[in-house]
C-alpha cells in the first residue's frame, strides 16, 4: 500500500500550505518578523520534500529507511499543523478578549500589546523545534538519494482485455443478460447518446460482465464491429482514437500528427457500421470526453453502443448514460462456488477434507461477497492441504495487510489514489471505525468538519460542503447503505475499511490497545476497558491526540479527568448509553482546539462554567443526559457554535442563558426555553429572532400568553427558510388562549414559509 500512504502524505502536506496561507495566520503574524522568517523557512523546507514524494514512493518499497523517513515526514506534518492551529487559535481569543473587554478603536493595540509578545515568546522554540527535524530529515533525504522528479506513479499492472472464461463465473446470470439486454435495445437516433453503464465497488467484478457480454453471440451478432479499451487511470484520447482505427481496419495505426486527420479517418472507419465501444475502468468526468464518445456515436449507425465500467456513479453521470446497471455483491452460494473453483485442485470440494471444507466456508464468508477477494484467497490455498495452514489464514489478520501479487488492495488502492485530495483525508479517517460499523452521515460530516476537514465557501456551509464529500465518496463505492439500518446507515465494506487503516497507518486505530506516540485518531473498540487508570495509560501513550471517539457502550462511571496527551483533541465523544460521566472538570476549558463535544447520557446536572470558553467549539451534544437542569450563563461567549443538541433534556426547564442572540453561527437547536421577563440571567424570544440559520426541528417551551405565542412565531419563522418543524408550548389553559382563532392565525402565517414542513401547539 505504497501509494495510498503517499498520497495521504501528499494531501496532508496540501492543507498545511493551505493553512500557512490562511488570512487569520498571516494577519497574526504580520508584525513578527522573526516569526514570519521562521514560518517561511518551515513552508519552504516541506515543500523541498513533497518535491522528492514521488521518488520517495518508488524506493519505499525496497528501503524500510525510506519508510521510517515517509513516517517521520508525516508526523512532522501534524505537528506543523498544530502549530498553524495554535496561531489560528489564539488570534481568535484575542479578537473575543478585545470585543468583550475594549471599545472598537482599541482593538488592534489589544491584540498587539496583550496577547502577541508573550504568545509569540512560546511559539518560536517550538517552530525552530520542527526546523530542526526538517532540518535531519533534509539529510536523510539527501543521504538516500532522494531526488526530485525521478519517481514515477506505480499503477496497478493489471491490463484487460474482452476474453473471458464463462465458466470461471458464477451468480452473474441475470446481471449479464440484463446488460445485453440494455445493449440490444434502447437505438438511438440523431445526437442521443447511447452509452451504458456498469457501476460498483473495485473488485465486484464489473469488467468480468462486461467480458460476459461483450462474448456473447447475440452481441457478436448484433454489431459489426466491436472494440475493447482499457482506460483506468487517464482517458487519452489518441489512444482511444488508435485502438479503434486499429480495430476496424485489422491494421496498425500509423501516428497522425493533425487531430483532424485522425477524426477523418475514425469517421470513414465508422460510418454505416453499428459498433460496441467498451471502455473498462473509466475514472475521469471531463466533458470533451463526453462530446467526444457523443461524435464517434453519431459516426456510427443507429443502435450504435458504448458500454463504459466505472467505480463511480458520477462518471455515468458525466458520460450521460441511458441506463446504469449497478453490480451488487456475490450471493452466498456462488461465493462458495468461486472459492472451490479457484481453491481445489479439480475445481470442486467433494474430496477435500472436511476440515477444510469447513475453514474454507468461514473464510468465504470472511470476503463479504467480493469476487475479487474470493479469487485471492482460493488462489492463495490452492497449494496447500494442510488443515494447519488453512486454519493460520482463517485466523490471520491476512486480509488487514498489503496482499501483494494477490490484486486485492491494489484495485482498491486506485479507487483511493484517484479521489480528489479534499476527499483523501475524509475518507482515511474513518479508520478508526471498525469493520461492519454502522455510521450516520450527518455524524460523520460533523466530525470531518471539527478536524478541520471542511472548508466553506461563500453559497456553501461546511455541512453542506461535508454532504457533497460524503455522496462523493458513496459514489465511488466507498461507503455502501447498510443493509440493517434504513436511509442514515452506512457501512464500508471490509476490504474498503483495511484500505483506510493501510492509508493512515499507525497515525489511526480503531483500538485503545494499538494506540503508539504517532497517533491522531482513536475510536475504543476494544472488547473491555477494566478500568479508568488502564483507560488512562493508554491515551498517555500518544503525543498528541485529535479524535477520541466512544463506539461502544460501557457501564463504567467516569469522573472524567484531564490527561494531558487529550489537552490538544478536536473530537471529544463520550456519548454512549453504558458510559455514564458524573462530572465535568473545570480543566477542560483548557482544551482551546476542542470543535466536538458529546456527553450525552451523562448523569451530570451542570456543566462547568470553564467550557465557555471553548471558541472553536462548533458541536455540544447534550441529548439524554437526565439530571441537567440549566447551561451556563455565559454560552454567548462560543461565537463558533453551529450545533447545540439539548433535547431530551428532561429536568432543564431553566430559561436559556442571556444573549444567545449572539450566537448567530446556529444551525442545530432543539429547544427554547423564554424568558419570562427581559433580565439579566436569561434569555427572551427577541435573542430567538436573532438566530437567522437555524434549520430543522425546534420547540419553544414557557409561553405565558398570546402575546409571547405571536412573538414566539414571528421570531421563529422571521428569515429563517430552513426550519422544518415547529412546536409553540404554553403554560396557560386552551381556554384562555384561545386556541382555534390562534391555530388559524398561525396557519396563514406560514405561507411564505414553505419548508416548514409541521406546526404544532402545546399546553
Amino acid at each position: 500500500m505504497v501509494e495510498v500512504g503517499m498520497a495521504f502524505l501528499s494531501a496532508l502536506l496540501g492543507v498545511v500550505f493551505d493553512k500557512m496561507a490562511s488570512p487569520r495566520v498571516v494577519h497574526f503574524i504580520s508584525k513578527q518578523k522573526s516569526t514570519k522568517k521562521l514560518l517561511k523557512k518551515m513552508e519552504i523546507s516541506l515543500r523541498s520534500m513533497n518535491m522528492v514524494l514521488e521518488d520517495a514512493e518508488e524506493k519505499e518499497v525496497t528501503n524500510p529507511n525510506v519508510k521510517m523517513w515517509i513516517d517521520e515526514l508525516k508526523e512532522v506534518a501534524y505537528d506543523v499543523e498544530d502549530i498553524l492551529d495554535e496561531i489560528a487559535t489564539e488570534a481568535l481569543r484575542c479578537q473575543l478578549r478585545a470585543e468583550f473587554k475594549l471599545v472598537a478603536g482599541n482593538v488592534r493595540n489589544f491584540i498587539s500589546s496583550s496577547c502577541l509578545n508573550p504568545f509569540i515568546h512560546r511559539l518560536e522554540p517550538r517552530i525552530q523545534e520542527v526546523l530542526d527535524r526538517l532540518e535531519h530529515l533534509a539529510k536523510q533525504k539527501d543521504f538516500m538519494g532522494l531526488q526530485v522528479g525521478l519517481g514515477g506513479k506505480q499503477y496497478p499492472e493489471r491490463l484487460t482485455t474482452s476474453y473471458v472464461r464463462e465458466s470461471d463465473t458464477f451468480g452473474r446470470d441475470e446481471d449479464k443478460k440484463k446488460v445485453i439486454d440494455l445493449l440490444l435495445s434502447f437505438d438511438a437516433s440523431g445526437n442521443e447518446m447511447c452509452v451504458i453503464a456498469i457501476v460498483g465497488m473495485g473488485g465486484i467484478g464489473k469488467t468480468t460482465l462486461a467480458q460476459l457480454a461483450y462474448s456473447d453471440s447475440r452481441v457478436k451478432q448484433n454489431f459489426n464491429l466491436k472494440i475493447w479499451f482499457f482506460v483506468s487511470e487517464e482517458f487519452v484520447l489518441p489512444m482511444v482514437e488508435k485502438s479503434i482505427i486499429e480495430a476496424a481496419t485489422s491494421l496498425p495505426c500509423p501516428e497522425f500528427k493533425n487531430p483532424e486527420e485522425v477524426r477523418v479517418i475514425l469517421k470513414k472507419n465508422l460510418t454505416g457500421k453499428k459498433f460496441l465501444l467498451v471502455l473498462d475502468d473509466v475514472w475521469t468526468e471531463k466533458l470533451d470526453h463526453r462530446e467526444f464518445l457523443g461524435q464517434l456515436l453519431e459516426y456510427g449507425a443507429r443502435g450504435s453502443k458504448i458500454l463504459v465500467t466505472t467505480r463511480n456513479k458520477s462518471v455515468a453521470s458525466a458520460m450521460h448514460a441511458i441506463a446504469t446497471h449497478h453490480l451488487k455483491l456475490l450471493p452466498k452460494d456462488d461465493c462458495w462456488s468461486l472459492f472451490e473453483k479457484h481453491a481445489f485442485r479439480d475445481g470442486s470440494s467433494i474430496n477435500a477434507d472436511p476440515k477444510i471444507k469447513e475453514i474454507g466456508t468461514q473464510i468465504v464468508e470472511k470476503c463479504k461477497g467480493l469476487p475479487l477477494a474470493i479469487k485471492a484467497i482460493g488462489n492463495l490455498l490452492w497449494s496447500e492441504s494442510n488443515v494447519e495452514r488453512w486454519t493460520n489464514i482463517l485466523k490471520s489478520n491476512l486480509w488487514n495487510l498489503p496482499m501483494e501479487g494477490t490484486y486485492i488492495l491494489p484495485a482498491l488502492r486506485l479507487s483511493y489514489n484517484f479521489l480528489p485530495s479534499n476527499l483523501k483525508r475524509c475518507f482515511a479517517y474513518c479508520s478508526i471505525f471498525p469493520k461492519d460499523h454502522i455510521f450516520n452521515k450527518d455524524e460523520l460530516v460533523l466530525l470531518w468538519m471539527a478536524e478541520g476537514f471542511l472548508q466553506q465557501s461563500e453559497i456553501e456551509t461546511m455541512e453542506e460542503v461535508g454532504n457533497h464529500y460524503f455522496d462523493a465518496l458513496v459514489s465511488r463505492s466507498l461507503f455502501q447503505q447498510s443493509s440493517r439500518e434504513t436511509n442514515s446507515g452506512f457501512v464500508m465494506h471490509d476490504l474498503v475499511n483495511d484500505l483506510a487503516k493501510s492509508v493512515v497507518r499507525q497515525f489511526g486505530t480503531d483500538s485503545l490497545k494499538k494506540i503508539v506516540k504517532m497517533t491522531r485518531y482513536v475510536s475504543d473498540f476494544d472488547e473491555s476497558w477494566g478500568t479508568f487508570q488502564n483507560i488512562e495509560a493508554d491515551l498517555l501513550k500518544a503525543k498528541q491526540l485529535r479524535t477520541f471517539l466512544t463506539l461502544k457502550d460501557y457501564v463504567l462511571y467516569w469522573e472524567i479527568k484531564m490527561p494531558r496527551t487529550i489537552l490538544c483533541l478536536r473530537v471529544l465523544s463520550l456519548g454512549s448509553m453504558g458510559f455514564r460521566i458524573i462530572k465535568l472538570p473545570d480543566s477542560i476549558g483548557n482544551m482551546k482546539y476542542l470543535r466536538y463535544l458529546d456527553v450525552s447520557f451523562a448523569i451530570f446536572n451542570r456543566l462547568p462554567d470553564s467550557i465557555c470558553n471553548l471558541c472553536n467549539l462548533q458541536t455540544l451534544k447534550l441529548s439524554w443526559c437526565s439530571e441537567l437542569d440549566r447551561l451556563p450563563r455565559d454560552m454567548w461567549k462560543l461565537i463558533n457554535l453551529r450545533h447545540l443538541e439539548i433535547d431530551p433534556t428532561p429536568k432543564l426547564k431553566e430559561e436559556m442563558p442571556i444573549k444567545m442572540g449572539r450566537l448567530n453561527c446556529l444551525q442545530t437547536l432543539s429547544k427554547f426555553i423564554v424568558s419570562k421577563h427581559d433580565s439579566a440571567s436569561g434569555s427572551n424570544i427577541g435573542e430567538l429572532g436573532k438566530l437567522k440559520n437555524l434549520r430543522g426541528n425546534l420547540v419553544i417551551q414557557k409561553l405565558e400568553n398570546v402575546r409571547s405565542a405571536d412573538d414566539a412565531l414571528n421570531a421563529s419563522l422571521k428569515d429563517k427558510g430552513n426550519l422544518e418543524k415547529l412546536v409553540l408550548e404554553w403554560n396557560i389553559s386552551p381556554k384562555v388562549l384561545g386556541i382555534s382563532e390562534s391555530q388559524r392565525g398561525v396557519l396563514e402565517n406560514l405561507q411564505p414559509h414553505e419548508n416548514l414542513k409541521s406546526l404544532s401547539i402545546k399546553r
